[in-house]
């Protein structure tokens, strides 16, 4: 991953802002807590504790810089308000892959945003850090979540049966991924 002196972000869209989080970014707890949020997540529903725990870690890896891990606030731009999360992970250094996430409150669910902040993140993964590939998981029960994978032009690489034990029981889970050669070539 290449980086540069300063950072690449806050990422405006036509909606959103992708940023850093803020010590006054009370919103979390609001979606963080919700357990329709949380239902496919390896996390929550989080209680008060856990959000400050995930500010406090959110904050810890602000101050590095360089850095390889960008977990970010998605900010609705005319609410003013934090409405999500996203984050774009360096798993492999060396072959330029990283991993991407995402959550978003269930009051913001089937609006498109939450495809417009992971396309904004992931274009900027390719175009401004050189990443060669973004992949994603996801539950495979979870279809707004591989839907919105298949708007990004990202393939389904695979299915994982019985992978991961979350929350008790053992989830299946699709692995997709995109290629920079075909996302800034499709653009």
């Amino acid at each position: 991953m290449t980086t540069s002196a300063d950072p690449w972000f806050p990422i405006r869209t036509e909606r959103l802002v992708l940023r850093d989080f803020r010590r006054r970014d009370d919103d979390v707890l609001a979606y963080g807590s919700d357990p329709e949020v949380a239902r496919y997540m390896d996390w929550g529903p989080n209680t008060p504790d856990q959000t400050r725990e995930f500010l406090a870690r959110a904050f810890d890896q602000q101050s590095l810089w360089p850095r390889f891990d960008f977990g970010l606030a998605i900010e609705h731009a005319s609410a003013e308000r934090v409405i999500g999360s996203i984050g774009l992970h360096l798993r492999d250094g060396p072959n330029r892959t990283a991993e991407i996430g995402y959550c978003l409150s269930r009051e913001f669910w089937r609006q498109g945003l939450a495809s417009e902040a992971a396309g904004a993140l992931v274009d900027a993964g390719f175009r401004r850090l050189a990443l060669h590939r973004i992949f994603a998981t996801c539950d495979v029960r979870n279809t707004a979540s591989f839907g919105l994978m298949e708007r990004l032009r990202m393939r389904r690489e695979g299915c994982f049966a019985q992978d991961r034990q979350i929350k008790g029981e053992w989830r299946d889970t699709y692995l997709y991924a995109a290629l920079a050669g075909d996302w800034v070539g499709a653009s």
